[in-house]
């Protein structure tokens, strides 16, 4: 909910256009908040930080224009842009080479190969189709996980309750909430979740549904914070597979 302060601090800055840097300055907590959810590590060359400088251009662009007099939570209309900001300014950087996206094209090829003549998902046939060793393979895993970073949930969860789809009706950007808007895709997504090993479709939920950071689910699962960012990698490629060919069915 928007406090008192809150709303004086926004009334202030809509009047005069005064207060600007004081809401700048309340909200970067956000921003740790958005990073820290966010599937990514920083490229070579870049450390954390500047993973969270790249957050402040979008809480200011969001600053400069959100509306308080529509109703909106200001967290809700604030996350994408923080989050698309990141995006851009990691795009600029080529931090996902071509070869990179090479190797991940090459292992969604092969799971949904497997799937598709298989009927199961086993790293050893994914290994064996790709021609890879398992050095490579969870390398290749890896940057999956890094190609994959907009959550697939509608819902995010702060400090001061949930923020729904509806709220983010000011985002004139499409989100992979709403291309799950329909019900049938829905149940589509559950049911491509129901057909995952349970290892990945734990580590998903736990990242998508729990809100749990890359460090956290692995302390749950009991690996490491890079084998649980290999294990997302995995766990969306092959989800991306299940969903392929029920597309395919119809």
């Amino acid at each position: 909910m928007t406090t008192a302060e809150e709303k004086l601090l926004w009334q202030k800055y809509s009047s005069t256009g005064q207060g600007r840097d004081e809401l700048i300055m309340r909200y970067l907590p956000l921003i740790k908040y958005v990073v820290g959810r966010m599937a990514v590590t920083p490229p070579q060359g870049l450390d954390y930080e500047d993973i969270l400088s790249f957050g402040v251009f979008g809480l200011m662009d969001a600053v400069e224009k959100f509306d308080p007099d529509k109703g909106y939570v200001f967290q809700t209309y604030a996350i994408p842009r923080i989050r698309g900001a990141i995006l851009d300014e990691l795009r600029k950087c080529d931090w996902f080479s071509r070869t990179g996206r090479e190797k991940v094209q090459k292992f969604n090829r092969a799971t949904e190969k497997i799937l598709r003549d298989k009927g199961q998902m086993d790293d050893s046939l994914i290994m064996a189709e790709m021609g890879v060793s398992e050095d490579e393979y969870y390398e290749i895993q890896d940057l999956a996980s890094r190609g994959y970073i907009t959550s697939l949930d509608d819902t995010t969860p702060l400090d001061d309750g949930d923020v729904s789809v509806e709220a983010t009706l000011a985002d004139d950007r499409e989100t992979a909430a709403d291309r799950l808007d329909d019900e049938s895709d829905k149940q589509q997504l559950a049911e491509a979740l129901a057909e995952l090993p349970e290892r990945e479709r734990q580590m998903l939920s736990l990242y998508y549904y729990e809100g749990l950071t890359l460090k956290e689910i692995g302390a749950v699962m009991g690996v490491s914070e890079s084998r649980v960012s290999q294990i997302h990698g995995k766990g969306l490629s092959m989800l991306r597979a299940i969903l392929r060919r029920k597309i395919n069915e119809m």
